[in-house]
């Protein structure tokens, strides 16, 4: 079942939405505004989550209110990654959640993705999973921890500046808890002793051949929470009704946050899937279309975070 929608993916993060375009955000501020209302109008029980932010920033948050985004949305997301892209030690998870609770302790916050890879050693993302649940599980009410599989080398990452990033860009390949040829690194066991409390947090690209093994792995692991996307720019493929309709489906057992994010080149004020719509409220009812859906008024979860 649906839990939640989130409205875009890190919008305060240049590689997912084009700052150069939209310097203050309020593209992205009127892009939530008309979102908020579309899904409530849809389905007005169905919890709605504020783009999970990365970096953590207040100031982006005071922002977002100023613009009157936050009136749109029950839930303020953040994404950290203290050991892998993050300025701040892991063990300052608890400031990193209070800074944003101080400008906004009206709504719940949500630690929608979270991680540590193991680009530089297995025992690291081993000692990652332990130390994020032990910071945050009682903390946050929903955390979602990125992300069961290593992104293929051969995919590539969603990010704007790609190989030039570096190593920040090579890390993006090494965040699951199984490797790329399907074995299970050693951190996956110690993700099991907190899956019950942690969910995941598992993109799915499009007729992604991963979907039902990772489906198998989620049940046997005891995960009872999802995060994962719809995108945008995926729904003028050809087919794709069919494929969001066997996702969805796939992920029925999940109680699941859904993102949706990433803009159709033609529709982008620039020809990039991260660039804001030259008309927000085509994002707008895109997301409305998908909550009537996946998450009609009558089937969804009747309360609110």
């Amino acid at each position: 079942m649906i839990e939640g929608a989130m409205i875009w993916n890190e919008p305060n993060n240049k590689s997912h939405w084009n700052p150069e375009l939209d310097p203050d955000w309020s593209i992205y501020a009127d892009t939530v505004i008309r979102t908020g209302k579309a899904i409530a109008d849809v389905n007005p029980d169905l919890t709605r989550v504020l783009g999970g932010m990365s970096p953590i920033d207040p100031h982006w948050v005071e922002r977002m209110r100023g613009h009157g985004a936050l009136d749109e949305v029950d839930v303020v997301a953040v994404h950290g990654f203290p050991i892998d892209w993050n300025l701040w030690p892991i063990h300052a998870w608890p400031d990193k959640i209070a800074e944003i609770k101080a400008v906004v302790p009206d709504k719940p916050i949500w630690a929608t993705e979270v991680g540590v890879g193991s680009f530089g050693a297995e025992e690291v993302q081993a000692f990652g999973v332990d130390k994020t649940a032990e910071l945050l599980v009682g903390l946050v009410p929903n955390i979602y921890w990125y992300s069961l599989f290593d992104l293929p080398q051969s995919w590539g990452a969603e990010t704007r500046h790609r190989e030039a990033e570096g190593s920040s860009y090579f890390r993006h390949f090494y965040m699951g808890l199984i490797r790329e040829d399907g074995s299970p690194k050693p951190a996956l066991d110690h993700y099991a002793k907190h899956a019950g409390d942690m969910g995941l947090m598992q993109w799915f690209h499009f007729h992604d051949p991963r979907l039902d093994e990772a489906v198998k792995w989620m049940k046997d692991l005891g995960v009872k929470k999802l995060r994962t996307g719809l995108s945008w720019a995926d729904s003028f493929r050809p087919g794709a009704t069919e494929w969001f309709d066997r996702q969805m489906e796939a992920l029925s057992d999940f109680e699941v946050l859904v993102t949706f994010c990433f803009t159709p080149e033609h529709l982008g004020v620039e020809a990039h899937h991260t660039s804001c719509a030259k008309d927000p409220q085509q994002f707008a009812d895109f997301c409305a279309w998908a909550v009537e859906r996946y998450a009609p008024a009558s089937t969804a979860v009747k309360s609110r975070a």
